[in-house]
């Protein structure tokens, strides 16, 4: 008869789950598996704490140290190219007589935004849609500054074309720069939000593995103390105590620093932006004031039935926006030092749109030069009260910019510390339970 078929020879899995369930009939047995279960249970929530703090607090440094900064940078190019437009219209409408402030501004303005752009580029990534939309402006830079230059020099000749060229300068700042340095804003202030979307999640598996830790450990000296009458287990007792700490430090911690974070973004992020907009807007509606004087008409739009001038229905909706804007500023300003500057920068709008109204119905009717001493003159023209509500809302972002960087920076430093001490707490919580199942275990040798 033929041989009967070898064996088939048993997994090593089943014979490990063979030799468990054997050891599992025994006392000696059970406390090894119930040791060997409360270390992996200690070291796993250890090691889940140091994780998820660990990402936590690389996303609130991020916050506070690239993200936010970056967003700033950004908002910087915008204001800086929109101030250098607002200075070139101003300087060719002062002609031959261009002051060296003007000048001055215009240079720093273009100076300033290819500093912002150079740094923007060395924190990108490659191949991001931000690399790509500040290789963008790099190279639209020059070209703008080549019209204003052409734009001056013809200008100073007294050539007619000069206006022309400034026209054009101004349509690809409006139409390609500006449109492109907004879209890098919106785009680092979506990293922004990532960042804090990143930092501020509860650690809901850490605080889980941990109450499990902490539920098995109570177990185990429960039933300790059944069989044997000992209250205590000094090893037990340390690996509870180092579980309860990281689990009280995993919750104090995260909490805090959420506040601290949750505050930065409420009182520091929304008015920043806020603060921004309306930066923005009133740089354009003075580039928009300056351009009508420029154009003379040259350019016009329709709305409904009327033909209005081009320019100055733009300085219209932006001077809306930063009324709009400053508004909201007040409404968000949690203290007096933040709302001070924004109440003044109202009222320094409110009489700029006097004195824009004043000087458009002398342009109306046809007293050019008593027009153009009311927007540029050295005295009581708008460019005052541009200046001025520059200058407080200036101020006002350097004050929310501060409240910023002190929540952020207490949101980080509240997790210091934590995913190191969780881990060495866990590795000693972990060594106690060992070592307070070995001391049971020695009963029995």
């Amino acid at each position: 008869s033929p041989p009967a078929p070898p064996a088939r020879r048993r997994t090593a899995f089943a014979e490990g789950v063979d030799r468990l369930r054997h050891a599992a009939t025994t006392e000696p047995g059970r406390l090894r598996i119930i040791g060997a279960v409360l270390a992996a249970l200690v070291v796993a929530f250890g090691a889940v704490t140091a994780w998820q703090m660990t990402d936590r607090a690389a996303a609130a440094d991020a916050v506070l140290t690239s993200s936010q900064p970056l967003t700033s940078d950004a908002a910087d190019i915008y204001r800086s190219l929109a101030d250098a437009n607002t200075a070139a219209s101003s300087g060719f409408l002062a002609g031959g007589q261009e002051s060296a402030a003007t000048r001055d501004r215009y240079e720093r303005d273009i100076a300033t935004a290819a500093s912002k752009l150079v740094n923007a580029a060395a924190n990108a990534a490659p191949g991001s849609p931000s690399t790509a939309t500040i290789t963008k402006l790099n190279r639209l830079l020059p070209e703008y500054k080549g019209l204003v230059e052409r734009a001056r020099t013809y200008n100073r000749q007294g050539y007619p074309v000069g206006g022309a060229y400034l026209r054009y300068a101004n349509e690809k700042m409006q139409q390609e720069m500006l449109p492109a340095a907004q879209d890098l804003y919106t785009m680092e202030n979506e990293r922004l939000r990532a960042d804090y979307a990143d930092a501020t999640p509860y650690p809901w598996p850490a605080i889980a593995l941990g109450l499990a830790a902490l539920a098995a450990l109570a177990w185990v000296q429960r039933r300790t103390y059944l069989r044997t009458n000992r209250v205590l287990n000094h090893g037990l007792v340390a690996a509870t105590a180092a579980s309860t700490v990281v689990l009280l430090w995993l919750t104090a911690g995260h909490a805090l620093a959420r506040s601290h974070l949750d505050d930065s973004y409420d009182h520091g992020v929304r008015s920043l932006a806020v603060l921004h907009d309306a930066r923005i807007a009133s740089l354009k509606a003075r580039g928009n004031e300056n351009l009508t004087l420029v154009a003379r008409g040259a350019e016009t739009v329709k709305v409904g039935d009327t033909t209005l001038d081009a320019y100055d229905h733009d300085f219209t909706r932006d001077i809306d926006t930063l009324a709009e804007g400053l508004a909201h500023a007040r409404r968000l300003a949690d203290d007096d030092t933040g709302a001070r500057p924004v109440t003044a920068a109202m009222g320094n709008m409110t009489e700029w749109k006097k004195r824009h109204a004043a000087a458009r119905e002398q342009d109306e009717n046809g007293n050019y030069q008593q027009a153009l001493d009311m927007v540029i003159g050295a005295k009581g023209a708008t460019g005052e009260c541009f200046d001025a509500v520059d200058k407080n809302l200036a101020t006002a972002l350097k004050h929310e910019e501060a409240e910023f960087a002190t929540a952020a920076g207490d949101g980080r430093d509240a997790l210091t510390g934590l995913p190191t001490g969780a881990a060495v707490l866990a590795v000693l919580g972990a060594t106690g339970a060992v070592l307070g199942i070995g001391r049971r275990l020695s009963e029995y040798r």
